[in-house]
């Protein structure tokens, strides 16, 4: 199958974080426990890569070593992915963040502080959308760059799989109307009901005229056994991996239900962006 194709043929390494020290471990307790809450990764020392809560999900490195620094929304930490690094699960060790369905619902919120890169392109947040393989399910995405549309967040959803139908590419997607600036903390997430696909950009839903809600009843793909892996900062598109996001990450929540305007926004209270100069 792909999935194990291309594990095999990427080079995996190790996590370093020797100049970070262990604090205490902050309290995720808020996010945990709202209901759906399927995995949520908060990048601090020690075993950084690996998610808090019921599941116990590793991320595993390619492209190289990702570094851990002291600086974060969620636990005061974060991982530093640099251009061509990406980090995922195998599709068979994370049956829980295989979310699929006619009734399918989902939400991906992360915390992130873009960098520029020096390949435009599309920027890949995190989800399970492999394009190669025609096995698109959810994905949360910046500067998809359609619909004439450039660094605002993006809910992408495929109930096929497939490209959408008479198109080239995927074109079913909640698009914000905000720029997700570089070198500054945003809270970015998306969610999907089984109807209408929402974008948020700093805890509040960001309206955009057709793109954002955007109407989508076509559930979500189910991908299988065969289906695609669990990839963070990267998807695999024209048969290699891609649509690399560059910067840091500072924390990464899936639930498999999609949480309404007014939990995201205490989210956004209870872990407030540091202040931007």
């Amino acid at each position: 199958m792909f999935g194990t194709l291309f594990i095999s043929i990427t080079s995996v390494c190790m996590i370093t974080n020797d100049s970070v020290p262990v604090n205490k471990e902050p309290a995720l307790s808020y996010l945990l426990g709202i209901p759906g809450i399927v995995s949520a990764w908060d990048f601090h020392n020690p075993d950084a890569l690996v998610s808090k809560g019921k599941y116990k999900y590793r991320l595993q490195e390619a492209g190289g070593s990702i570094n851990v620094v002291q600086e974060g929304v969620l636990s005061g930490s974060s991982i530093v992915i640099r251009e061509g690094q990406y980090l995922y699960i195998p599709r068979k060790e994370c049956p829980a963040l295989d979310i699929h369905g006619k009734k399918a619902a989902v939400t991906v919120l992360a915390w992130v502080k873009r960098q520029s890169k020096k390949v435009d392109q599309c920027e890949a947040i995190a989800g399970i959308w492999n394009e190669t393989e025609k096995q698109r399910q959810y994905c949360l995405f910046v500067n998809l760059q359609i619909y004439e549309s450039a660094n605002q967040v993006c809910g992408h959803i495929s109930g096929v799989g497939g490209p959408t139908p008479g198109q080239r590419w995927c074109m079913d997607a909640s698009i914000g109307k905000k720029e997700v600036t570089y070198d500054e903390w945003h809270f970015i997430g998306f969610t999907y009901d089984g109807v209408s696909i929402k974008s948020y950009y700093d805890g509040e839903l960001d309206t955009r005229p057709e793109r954002n809600p955007y109407t989508y009843p076509e559930g979500i793909y189910d991908g299988g056994e065969a289906g695609a892996d669990f990839t963070v900062a990267a998807v695999h598109r024209q048969g290699e991996m891609g649509n690399f996001f560059t910067g840091q990450m500072g924390g990464l929540a899936i639930y498999n239900r999609a949480l309404d305007e007014a939990e995201i926004r205490k989210i956004h209270s209870v872990y407030p962006l540091p202040l931007r100069h």
